[in-house]
């Protein structure tokens, strides 16, 4: 029973510090908090509390504050994450369905999520590495030059052009275009280059080389790393932490300017979880980078038409970055 105490006690002193951005008492708890005990009895649970590492005293006669160690344990087994109501999807998919391309809707879904959540939101275009197939095009440009178009099932569009000795007819580019479709669309790398290839195979020797060069140019791009990008919205959501936060404001807008970091995090964090269905969160030092050690790293993945997975349509992954209250910086709302 008093595990279950001291657990309610960190519970209430969390909620109060996100909340208030001042230390908590015990006289405090006891007006605010429905505990069923006694001041004195809350003062010895959060010494337990204090003991245990969980919360701590910015400063003599102060109340007490949450740890990382506090934060970790109340956003594992205290927090819940709360489900959108049906008018909230609604909305927000009245919002989304507006845009008008792919960069459309990561903007729309960064502004949104930015302000649902009034914290810093970082959105991770889809990597093309783990993108499959949607449909590829292939046009005729002049006499020597044929323009490869790759869309991906997580709506990028890619273009390559191609230099040829002689462009095939028109009849027989609708047949490679089409028996090209027909074994790539839906495959991921690496089994898409064997599937162009027996493509390639099956063409007249005439045929072959041009195929080829065409798929090629197909896993080349696919394969692609340099072009995984973020959409960073919402910083101006820190000027809402108030002076408590100023000495660290600098170093998270440094780290948040730092793309390759917030790219190689948002990785680290789709990676390092059994279950990658739900919301991963790094506290402070957790995020193992300097700059966001004052701030706390809520994230989870994304798909379309129920097809998320780990490290496919997943791949792109929003997050918001939330000032982590602690001792030296003023608490903020983080889920």
């Amino acid at each position: 029973m008093s595990e279950e105490r001291r657990l309610d006690v960190l519970r209430a002193i969390v909620e109060d510090y996100v909340r208030t951005r001042e230390p908590v008492g015990s006289r405090v708890l006891t007006e605010r908090h429905n505990l069923g005990v006694s001041p004195a009895t809350i003062r010895n649970d959060m010494a337990a509390l204090e003991d245990a590492g969980l919360i701590a005293q910015p400063h003599t006669s102060a109340g007490r504050i949450p740890t990382d160690k506090g934060y970790r344990l109340f956003v594992d087994h205290l927090a819940t994450v709360k489900p959108l109501s049906q008018p909230e999807r609604h909305a927000i998919e009245q919002f989304l369905d507006g845009a008008v391309d792919l960069d459309d809707v990561v903007a729309r879904a960064g502004r949104l999520l930015a302000e649902l959540t009034g914290q810093v939101a970082v959105v991770q275009y889809p990597s093309l590495r783990r993108s499959g197939l949607r449909h590829l095009e292939l046009v005729a440009v002049g006499e020597a030059r044929l323009l490869v178009v790759i869309i991906t099932d997580t709506g990028r569009v890619e273009q390559r052009m191609l230099d040829v000795a002689t462009l095939p007819d028109e009849g027989t580019l609708a047949v490679l275009r089409a028996r090209l479709n027909a074994v790539a669309v839906g495959r991921r790398l690496p089994g898409l280059a064997t599937e162009l290839e027996s493509v390639a195979q099956q063409l007249p020797p005439g045929d072959q080389d041009l195929a080829r060069r065409v798929g090629d140019v197909v896993v080349q791009t696919l394969a692609e790393e340099g072009e995984e990008r973020v959409v960073l919205t919402g910083t101006a959501n820190l000027a809402r932490t108030g002076m408590r936060f100023e000495h660290a404001l600098r170093p998270v807008l440094e780290a948040l300017e730092e793309q390759v970091v917030l790219l190689g995090l948002l990785t680290e964090m789709a990676e390092d979880a059994a279950d990658r269905s739900g919301v991963r969160v790094r506290i402070g030092h957790e995020t193992q980078y300097d700059g966001l050690s004052e701030t706390s790293v809520v994230t989870t993945g994304y798909g379309s038409e129920g097809r998320s997975s780990p490290r496919s349509a997943r791949s792109a992954r929003p997050a918001w970055t939330t000032p982590r209250p602690s001792r030296r910086c003023a608490p903020s709302p983080a889920t």
